[in-house]
């Protein structure tokens, strides 16, 4: 790892969060956990899936998927070696910890939406609201994350980790955080018919964004340390 210039011993990621192996490992759990949500939330929204399995264990596909997300986004958040941004700190540090901080927010706001969707096709009495809203704003987080995370990359080499980031993957987390608002804008439910205004474009966006973070976090995963 490239220790950033001006950094003291008592602050650096090195001291904070070891090197090597365990950062490596952590890396990789990271990635992981964020493939394995966006693989979820691909088949959710893979057409005829609903039909075959129910829509109980499609909105349950959904949760299970977004359950990955965050905890993958607290592993970047908070384990991954990313100091907490303060005077000293490069501007693309700081564009980087807010850019996870606020992904880990939307990452919530997925948890509260899926588990709406998956308590009302259960028959619980829950307002279309409670799954359209925190769906809406969680797609509103990773937008402004995304674009964080773009930025951070235009100056990597005073990132923690000037590999944790690449343009490949912060742009690619991008056209997946425009995707899912999108999927958000289709999801609106017509208070008329009590019907999605769009489900084509709610399905659609749901599953190419998907395929957008799958890329993504596979481009971040980090090659195995050697034993």
């Amino acid at each position: 790892m490239r220790a950033v210039p001006d950094r003291s011993a008592a602050t650096s990621p090195t001291s904070r969060w070891g090197r090597g192996a365990g950062r490596t490992l952590r890396l990789r759990r990271e990635s992981w956990g964020f493939a394995i949500g966006s693989v979820l939330f691909a088949v959710g929204a893979w057409p005829g899936y609903a039909t075959a399995v129910g829509v109980t264990a499609d909105n349950l596909t959904y949760f299970i998927g977004s359950l990955f997300f965050t905890t993958a986004a607290l592993i970047q958040l908070l384990l991954t070696g990313r100091p907490l941004p303060h005077r000293g700190s490069a501007r693309a540090e700081r564009f980087d910890w807010f850019a996870a901080a606020i992904q880990f927010v939307g990452t919530l706001l997925f948890n509260v939406s899926t588990l709406a969707a998956l308590l009302q096709s259960t028959g619980a009495e829950v307002s279309a609201r409670m799954v359209w809203r925190p769906d809406a704003y969680g797609s509103i987080a990773f937008l402004i994350a995304s674009i964080l995370a773009v930025v951070a990359t235009t100056d990597r080499v005073s990132l923690w980790d000037p590999n944790a980031r690449s343009w490949w993957s912060t742009w690619f987390g991008m056209a997946g955080s425009l995707a899912f608002g999108a999927s958000a804008v289709g999801a609106a439910v017509d208070p008329a018919s009590g019907e999605l205004r769009n489900a084509a474009l709610a399905n659609a966006g749901t599953f190419l964004g998907a395929l957008c973070f799958l890329a993504a976090a596979l481009l971040a995963l980090p090659p195995r340390a050697a034993r």
